[in-house]
C-alpha cells in the first residue's frame, strides 16, 4: 500500500528557476522513490483578465494568483513513479465578469532537462455566490505517471505549473512583478 507525505509549496518560496522537492514515501522497508522537482513559474503565477481592450478596474473579469501546489509521490510500480498534485489559487471576480462563474486556465508541464515531454491545459471553474467576489479554490487531483529505471530516476524530471496567459498578459506580469 503506497503512502503519501503531502507537501505544500507556497508561491512566495518558489521563483521562476527555484524548485521545491515533491514529497517521497516509503513502504515495505524500501527506500522512498526519488521524486521529480516541482516549480511554479513566477511570470505565470498571476492572471489578470479584462473584457475588451480596456485595462481599467471596471474592465476586470478575473484576477487570480496561484497560492500552492500540494503534491505527493509514490512508487506506482517498479517502472513508474506516480506524482499527484493539486493546484490551489485565489480568484477575485471583477466588475466585468458576466454572472457568477469564472474560469481560470492553467497548465502543468513535464520536462526532462531542456526537453518538454508533456504539457496539458486545465481550467479551474469557480462559482461565486451573488454576494461574494473572492474565493479560494483547489483543482481536482492531477495524476502523473513518470517512467523510471535503474538508470533513470524520477529526479530527472521537472514539473512546472502556471496560468495559461496571452502574450500581452505575460508581458504585463513581467513589467509588474508581484511581491
Amino acid at each position: 500500500m503506497p503512502c503519501r507525505h503531502p507537501t505544500t509549496l507556497p508561491l512566495l518560496l518558489v521563483s521562476m528557476l527555484g524548485v521545491g522537492a515533491v514529497a517521497g514515501c516509503e513502504s515495505d522497508n524500501k527506500f522512498p522513490p526519488i521524486c521529480p522537482s516541482l516549480a511554479l513559474l513566477k511570470d505565470a503565477a498571476d492572471l489578470s483578465r479584462y473584457a475588451g481592450n480596456g485595462r481599467d478596474v471596471s474592465d476586470l473579469v478575473v484576477q487570480a494568483r496561484l497560492t500552492a501546489v500540494p503534491a505527493a509521490c509514490s512508487l506506482a510500480d517498479p517502472t513508474h513513479v506516480r506524482a499527484q498534485l493539486e493546484v490551489a489559487m485565489d480568484l477575485t471576480r471583477g466588475p466585468a465578469a458576466q454572472g457568477g462563474r469564472v474560469t481560470a486556465p492553467y497548465f502543468v508541464g513535464v520536462t526532462e532537462g531542456s526537453r518538454v515531454l508533456d504539457e496539458q491545459d486545465y481550467q479551474l471553474v469557480a462559482n461565486f455566490p451573488s454576494n461574494i467576489d473572492q474565493v479560494h479554490v483547489t483543482s481536482d487531483t492531477i495524476d502523473l505517471l513518470l517512467p523510471i529505471s535503474q538508470q533513470k530516476s524520477a529526479a530527472t524530471y521537472q514539473i512546472f505549473v502556471g496560468f495559461r496567459l496571452s502574450p500581452e498578459e505575460l508581458a504585463n506580469n513581467r513589467a509588474h512583478p508581484s511581491q
